[in-house]
């Protein structure tokens, strides 16, 4: 039977207990991975339902205010895949006497309120303290400034509004002016006024 190994018994003990540790090792590892997709397919499930609320609610505002912003039409948000977590989202907007769907299609004033109405439609969704727009009416014209300044000063009620703008319509809507002055060359000066302590003393 050829040489007898006397230390055979201490070597399988030391590999026993090697194969222990390691048997263990592989059981926390296991846990811990099903531990993870268990988390991972809640997360997926909550991000799911949540998004579809959201979506839901955004393009239910959306459609809302596009028409007000454009004195009539129709706008809606579409999702361009089938599984919530990797769609995208497209914008579809029809306004007035259009036939178009995308937003591609749209003039630069038309693109510029449709932009409002979405962001003013997240805003209703989860309003932050405030907003500020830099030059948003500078592709419209006098009628649809009219109604973007109409919708800024409704959604004033809960979202202050900071804009930049050099429309003499759009200051008019303001609550307070800002600007800034040069009365001495290379010395710049900022200017605030009180439209209706302007108005009030110009009466007066």
């Amino acid at each position: 039977m050829g040489a007898i190994n006397l230390a055979a018994i201490e070597e399988y003990d030391q590999q026993a207990e090697r194969r222990d540790y390691i048997e263990g090792q592989h059981r926390e590892l296991t846990e811990a991975l099903e531990t993870l997709e268990r988390a991972i397919r809640k997360i997926d499930s909550e991000t799911r339902s949540r998004f579809r609320q959201t979506f839901d609610d955004v393009n239910a505002g959306f459609g809302e205010l596009f028409p007000r912003v454009f004195g009539g039409g129709a706008a809606w948000l579409t999702m361009t895949g089938e599984d919530l977590l990797d769609t995208g989202v497209a914008i579809m907007a029809r306004p007035p006497r259009k036939k178009n769907t995308t937003i591609h299609l749209l003039s630069g004033g038309e693109k510029a309120l449709t932009a409002l109405s979405l962001v003013f439609a997240i805003f209703q969704l989860n309003p932050a303290p405030f907003c500020m727009l830099d030059e948003v009416d500078a592709p419209l014209d006098d009628a649809n400034v009219g109604r973007y300044a109409k919708l800024v000063r409704e959604m004033s009620e809960s979202v202050q509004f900071i804009y930049i703008t050099h429309n003499r319509i759009a200051m008019e809507a303001g609550d307070r002016l800002m600007g800034v002055t040069m009365q001495e060359p290379g010395v710049s000066r900022l200017v605030a006024v009180g439209v209706e302590e302007a108005a009030a003393l110009a009466e007066a």
